[in-house]
């Protein structure tokens, strides 16, 4: 089922569901999967069917619930997926899965970073660390420091990545040049963030969150899309930015699915193409029509589309 959504075949998912179905194998895990292929075909009903149908079920509504908070903050509502998150992450609390809680919250630290929510990405990102040093919170965490600012904790956890996990190919090829990549580009070298992802061209369109508990594609596609904005660079940001936005059913809804709009925007401005830039951007206000108003990268981007000519 996943595969047959991964690869833009939802059809053939849900048949493979009902295949299942039809043999009496029904189980909790089915109903992710069909959540996130009625989230691609913009099904709103199917997802509340799909989710309701695992609430109160130990060790699988916990992933509902980080899915939702995942589609609420691809549409801007902020507040609501600080909610959602909560409660996902006291739903695996519960069921004595610990890591997965934490890397809920690592992960939430990491989209209000993304959104310029610096002081929640850092206090979120500090909370994961309290409970869990595994090395997919870890990472998370220090990506979200990173990206907010807090360049010594995000290199000292980089650093202890580094050293536990020597020969681990996500680490080494993922969350440690991701981690870089962030402190680069809070600090303002958006060249050397650049360089920081180099090793990820293997792996970038693969999930690159090792737990498999969470949908991690495409970031350091995103990160460096960013990273050639603040560069100047627009074709390049171009480029990246199209990488995403041509695989909808690979990045669901993640918050950079939504925020590649932007991007790409911002690189169709840099590269003197108005037209597509203007396009680019009222897509994205679009899908953040009814978005929480006080997100700094949305009143950026209302900004940025006013002062187009």
């Amino acid at each position: 089922m996943d595969a047959y959504r991964l690869l833009a075949r939802p059809e053939e998912g849900k048949a493979t569901a009902r295949e299942a179905l039809g043999h009496q194998l029904d189980s909790p895990y089915l109903h992710n999967p069909l959540y996130l292929i009625a989230f691609q075909q913009g099904d709103a009903a199917a997802m509340e069917h799909e989710a309701a149908l695992v609430m109160g079920k130990p060790g699988v509504e916990d992933v509902m619930l980080n899915l939702r908070s995942d589609t609420a903050a691809y549409s801007g509502h902020f507040a609501e997926a600080r909610e959602i998150t909560h409660r996902a992450s006291d739903s695996a609390e519960r069921a004595d899965e610990k890591e997965t809680a934490a890397s809920y919250v690592a992960s939430a630290a990491i989209r209000e970073a993304l959104a310029g929510n610096a002081r929640q990405a850092a206090q979120l990102a500090l909370t994961a660390l309290a409970s869990s040093n595994g090395k997919d919170v870890q990472a998370m965490a220090a990506i979200a420091l990173g990206l907010s600012g807090d360049a010594g904790r995000a290199r000292r956890a980089a650093d202890d990545l580094a050293r536990r996990f020597p020969e681990d190919t996500l680490v080494r090829l993922e969350y440690l040049p991701m981690i870089r990549a962030a402190v680069s580009l809070a600090g303002g070298s958006a060249g050397t963030a650049v360089q920081d992802l180099a090793p990820t061209t293997v792996y970038e369109t693969g999930n690159t969150n090792g737990s498999g508990t969470l949908n991690f594609y495409l970031y350091p596609v995103y990160l460096r899309g960013i990273g050639y904005v603040a560069a100047g660079q627009g074709p390049a940001a171009v480029v990246e930015f199209q990488k995403i936005l041509s695989r909808p059913s690979v990045v669901s809804n993640e918050i950079i699915g939504a925020l590649a709009h932007l991007g790409i925007a911002r690189a169709y401005s840099l590269s003197g193409d108005q037209s597509k830039a203007r396009a680019a951007y009222q897509d994205f206000l679009a899908l953040w029509k009814d978005a929480d108003p006080d997100i700094p990268i949305l009143k950026q981007a209302k900004s940025e589309y006013a002062s187009l000519h």
